[in-house]
């Protein structure tokens, strides 16, 4: 047990009643109740709690009923090991993905009129017009018999933490066309685990949701589709939307298998499946409002293993420290605060590392103060993990998006000029020599323009080539392998680097631009 917890980060699911070749024999009554106790007992010694989440009868070559059970053993966290998944909120404007975090958070629900997504808004325009414009987020919590552990019961995101063994962050993106480029850089730069695509079902697929939902299948994210406001419709228009959701994700393009969840079981073999295979897509129908079906979207985010094991998470922390800027903050008393993933190796309170690279190319020499994860303190940030780390008084000005925080033994290399792999899939007419285009790599943003297209004039839409491409503002820190993410307007682009020209800090303003 001690090893199959350590695999899944925390926790496991048994099967009681199945053979080793995966007959299902069952158990009579006195048998399981048995079984269960030597689990209990078992669990207990490790340090962890049991679930029953599924009884099911089995006909085998008996008189007496017997029975499977699955049940789910969850560690309690012990060294803030909590198990910690990050979901993208995904979907059209307007589609009520604010609100339904608001409903999950906060353990109440709205009332029709965008009472439950205030808490989550960060500007007063936002509250005004009642759009997200910028990235937020959010955490739900499930304690280690897994009952929801949220903002319900006046706790503080502390309070969350301390109480969960498993945690659920939620990056609420925007859904306006207007502000796609924040999305981007949500869903490349925050390294979501996967993501919930949510579509309204009095609309159906519209606006952006079939932009979305191209994004998250040329990044690789896996995700499962939430139909909300089902309360404003009739039942015949939300089979609509189901039947349209369905045709979409069977196309060629997308080849998912779609499965709608309709029962507590649904939820749990959809989690299951959903780990399993990323074709797997679970379809959910629930409504912010009235609260119908929401517990089958708690059942499936408390089941919801781990989508990367832990062997990969530990080659990572053999690593160097790298850990990616995405957010800058002044906080009053600590001084200069950078939001972001830590992409390898182990952070700890006091380490000194180098960020850049700066405009000319340089990396600048600071120590971490102090870490903090969830809005709780943190002594050890691991490989993969999101936090916030203090700098002191460091100059919060000669920090930027994009930048990169490395161990100085790393000797990071830069350029301004790299050459990606890439698949046109859509412009308007031919992409050549000389364009210019906004970049997406990791966390990295900005604009470059294409220097050559090799063994080719001009590119088509759908069609394939190697593109050196120049960076016009300041040389960027990238990865061979780095998944890539362009757009110009209605041009769109995707691929992965396959070769960086490293250039000295004392050459890159001259190398910048033209």
């Amino acid at each position: 047990m001690k090893w199959r917890l350590q695999e899944g980060r925390g926790e496991a699911v048994y099967q009681i009643g199945v053979e080793d070749n995966g007959l299902l024999v069952g158990l009579a009554e006195e048998e399981m109740r048995a079984s269960l106790k030597t689990l209990h007992r078992m669990a207990e010694k490790v340090g962890a709690d049991i679930t029953v989440l599924r009884e099911r009868e089995v006909d085998y070559d008996s008189d007496m009923p017997r029975k499977i059970t699955e049940v789910l053993v969850r560690k309690v966290p012990d060294n803030q090991q909590f198990l910690d998944l990050r979901v993208a909120v995904l979907g059209n404007v307007d589609s009520g993905k604010s609100t339904l975090l608001g409903v999950l958070t906060q353990g109440e629900l709205d009332n029709g009129r965008g009472r439950a997504r205030l808490n989550l808004f960060r500007h007063l325009h936002e509250i005004q017009s009642g759009r997200t414009s910028s990235i937020s987020f959010e955490i739900l919590g499930f304690n280690s018999k897994g009952e929801v552990v949220n903002y319900s019961d006046s706790r503080t995101a502390e309070e969350i933490c301390e109480s969960s063994s498993k945690m659920i962050t939620f990056i609420d993106l925007a859904g306006h066309h207007k502000y796609l480029h924040t999305t981007i850089f949500g869903l490349t730069s925050y390294c979501p685990d996967c993501a919930l695509l949510l579509v309204s079902a009095n609309t159906g697929i519209a606006g952006t949701t079939r932009e979305h939902l191209g994004l998250a299948l040329a990044l690789k994210v896996p995700f499962f589709v939430v139909v909300s406001k089902v309360d404003l419709c009739a039942k015949t228009t939300v089979e609509r939307t189901v039947r349209q959701l369905e045709r979409v994700l069977k196309q060629p393009g997308c080849h998912k298998v779609p499965m709608l969840v309709i029962s507590e079981d649904d939820a749990v073999t959809a989690a299951q499946q959903f780990a399993q295979s990323p074709n797997v897509t679970p379809i959910f129908t629930l409504s912010s409002v009235s609260g119908e079906s929401l517990d089958l979207l708690k059942v499936f985010l408390n089941i919801l293993p781990p989508l990367t094991n832990s062997k990969e998470q530990e080659e990572l922390m053999q690593q160097l420290t790298e850990f990616q800027v995405d957010e800058i903050y002044t906080v009053p008393e600590v001084g200069t605060v950078v939001g972001g993933t830590l992409s390898s190796g182990i952070c700890r309170e006091g380490d000194q590392l180098v960020v850049g690279p700066t405009d000319d190319g340089c990396f600048l020499e600071l120590r971490v103060c102090s870490i903090q994860r969830n809005r709780s303190a943190c002594r050890v940030l691991r490989a993969g993990q999101a936090a916030t780390l203090a700098l002191g008084d460091f100059d919060r000005a000669l920090l930027r998006k994009g930048m990169v925080m490395v161990s100085p033994e790393m000797n990071p290399t830069i350029c301004s000029v790299f050459e990606a792999e890439i698949v046109l899939l859509f412009h308007a007419t031919t992409f050549r020599r000389g364009f210019q285009v906004t970049v997406h790599v990791g966390n990295v943003r900005q604009t470059a323009v294409v220097e050559k297209i090799h063994a080719k004039d001009k590119l088509r839409t759908g069609e394939k080539a190697v593109v050196r491409f120049r960076f016009l503002k300041h040389p960027e820190y990238l990865k061979v392998g780095a998944k890539l993410l362009f757009r110009e307007g209605v041009t769109k682009g995707i691929g992965h680097v396959t070769d960086v020209q490293a250039i000295a800090a004392g050459e890159a303003q001259a190398n910048v631009g033209f």
